[in-house]
């Protein structure tokens, strides 16, 4: 893992930069030394190389810092709420031109069993069990930069269940143990709700087995979504008018290759590249298909499916359920598209400042950490605007590609194939020549 490393010129405007901050952000703070270790422990987490504890950031031979540094992080009862609340309204009023709110998933593999949270868990990220905690961050991110404004902690079930493992950890009694999903999906719904923020799509992957929660929980409070989804995923399409029997069922992968005639291209650039890349797009209307335990939403979520073929793929790789109808597909795929800008930043800046490296075992002390890494991640990337990358250029270039025309800014309503899928069947391909 890269760590960081700050000409001295640069440390010094950083570490000016997080007073301002600390002056900003920590407000709700009731004391001034609460305030003075904040500080500390800021400019530890941008200076200090190697791994990012409080025993590194405190320094050899400085007991009495790290002593105090240790109450402040794990012990002291002072709300990271009202912080993520403020960095987040700030970053609205200076990001630039930000977009959407993204969800970010993070794996820390641990050794241990005492670590809050921890456990042998299955992990889509690595494709494997790990012993691991799984955290989610909801990032506001634009072309240009991201940054992480509030975390998650998901608690599997011996951690809200255990009452000794619960009260060690000091674990909420409001606490549960839901999905990683599930969990992003209520903070986004409490940021939604309380922090006074500016209401913007929501991006991020979500399992099969979680769609119909997240679908549901969203339109109950009118947000805006892109999630990622699985090809493999049943959905219902068809249906409407005499001519039209249905509604008809088939795994995302196979509608979106029946629809491959209608195709759109876009040429963009990477986030973080300098190199063009070419993208091929298509959508389908769709309905919110019920799980097995509950029902659809009422009244039905109207829905869209985006299918994405990368360079010279024959058949779709990338797939996407959003409920914004009222944009063409290219606007779309650059929201989807900014979880690759979260990515980028978080292995460049988030993970250099420590993110992953908290060694306490209190749930307050995890949240107070990854506050105060937030911050350091935006001191960083606020006190390095002027040599931000360019932001990635997308452009629509419209016409299906096999009827080739002027540029189409707005592609128009999906159109469903005219004999729909049967389960299992495979669609006939076409190949770009």
């Amino acid at each position: 893992m890269a760590r960081v490393v700050m000409p001295e010129d640069s440390a010094s405007e950083i570490s000016e930069l997080i007073d301002v901050l600390i002056s900003l952000f920590f407000e709700s703070l009731p004391r001034r030394d609460q305030r003075n270790w904040a500080r500390v422990y800021l400019n530890g987490l941008v200076q200090t190389t190697g791994k990012k504890t409080i025993r590194n950031i405190a320094g050899t031979g400085a007991s009495s810092v790290e002593q105090s540094l240790q109450q402040f992080i794990s012990k002291s009862p002072w709300d990271w709420t009202p912080v993520r609340r403020s960095l987040a309204q700030y970053l609205e009023r200076t990001a630039q031109r930000p977009l959407a709110w993204v969800v970010q998933p993070m794996v820390i593999e641990k050794a241990g069993d005492r670590s809050v949270g921890v456990g042998r868990q299955f992990v889509p990220q690595l494709g494997r069990t790990a012993n691991c905690q799984q955290a989610s961050g909801v990032w506001l991110a634009s072309s240009e930069a991201s940054f992480p404004v509030d975390w998650t902690l998901t608690l599997p079930g011996p951690w809200t269940s255990e009452l000794l493992r619960r009260r060690r950890a000091g674990i909420p009694d409001t606490a549960r143990s839901l999905t990683p999903a599930q969990d992003a999906v209520h903070a986004v719904q409490r940021m939604a709700a309380s922090w006074q923020l500016q209401r913007r799509p929501v991006v991020m992957q979500v399992a099969n087995s979680d769609l119909p929660h997240c679908i549901e929980s969203f339109a109950l409070q009118d947000i805006p979504f892109v999630f990622k989804v699985d090809g493999s995923l049943p959905v219902s399409f068809g249906g409407a008018g005499r001519h039209k029997p249905g509604p008809h069922t088939a795994p995302a992968r196979e509608l979106i290759d029946s629809l491959r005639s209608q195709r759109r291209v876009v040429e963009w650039t990477r986030h973080g590249r300098a190199e063009g890349a070419v993208t091929l797009l298509t959508s389908a209307a769709i309905l919110a298909t019920p799980s097995e335990d509950r029902p659809a939403p009422a009244p039905p979520t109207p829905l869209l499916l985006l299918g994405a073929w990368t360079e010279a793929a024959l058949l779709p790789s990338e797939f996407w359920i959003t409920n914004i109808g009222d944009r063409p597909l290219a606007q779309l795929f650059l929201l989807a598209k900014l979880t690759d800008r979260v990515a980028l930043d978080f292995a460049e800046t988030c993970e250099p400042v420590g993110i992953r490296d908290f060694e306490g075992r209190s749930f307050r002390g995890w949240h107070h950490h990854a506050t105060l890494a937030s911050v350091a991640h935006a001191a960083m990337l606020l006190g390095t605007r002027g040599r931000t990358p360019a932001p990635p250029a997308l452009d629509y270039a419209g016409p299906p590609v096999r009827n080739p025309g002027p540029p189409v800014r707005n592609p128009g309503p999906p159109v469903l194939p005219q004999r729909p899928l049967i389960p299992g069947q495979t669609a006939r391909r076409e190949y770009i020549r």
